[in-house]
């Protein structure tokens, strides 16, 4: 499992267990390092899963009225657990996250994995469709980036230049 989807999964363990828990912003810091703890005892660096948590609660004022928002016909108690904490990081990702180090679409691929790994049967397409639309509200933020697409091409370019010349 890669380092930043292990750090996603013990953030949305520690969010999901602090929710459960009442909410308490001072118990986080224990619920984290619980987690940390437990599902990754060999991990040395957790600064991505303390920077998700941290923005994610400092952010949390923002962040639900967008859930209800997207969601309306689920008013947010009556969003499980898991969802909740689920689309709380991916919304926290799309809105505050560097663009650069996680592109918007990894980030809402990203929370929808971990909807099918911890949420309910229908989580996947719940938090897809709540992301999506955060995501189209946003104006669709790196839709065209094509910086990998460019790169394949010029590689590609380069291959078919290089046998021109061999051949």
């Amino acid at each position: 499992m890669a380092n930043r989807h292990l750090s996603r999964s013990i953030a949305m363990q520690s969010l999901y267990e602090w929710d459960f828990k009442g909410g308490k912003k001072e118990m986080m810091a224990e619920i984290m390092q619980k987690n940390i703890k437990e599902f990754a005892p060999g991990m040395d660096d957790y600064s991505f899963v303390e920077l998700l948590v941290k923005t994610t609660l400092d952010n949390q004022d923002k962040i639900d009225p967008l859930i209800e928002k997207c969601a309306p016909e689920w008013p947010l108690d009556q969003v499980t657990l898991v969802d909740r904490n689920i689309l709380r990081l991916g919304i926290c990702e799309l809105l505050f996250g560097n663009y650069e180090e996680v592109p918007p679409k990894v980030a809402i691929n990203e929370a929808i994995e971990l909807a099918k790994s911890f949420g309910g049967e229908a989580s996947g397409r719940f938090v897809n469709g709540v992301l999506g639309t955060i995501y189209r509200e946003l104006g669709e933020p790196m839709k065209d980036d094509t910086t990998k697409k460019k790169k394949s091409n010029k590689n590609k370019k380069t291959e078919k230049s290089q046998e021109e010349k061999a051949g």
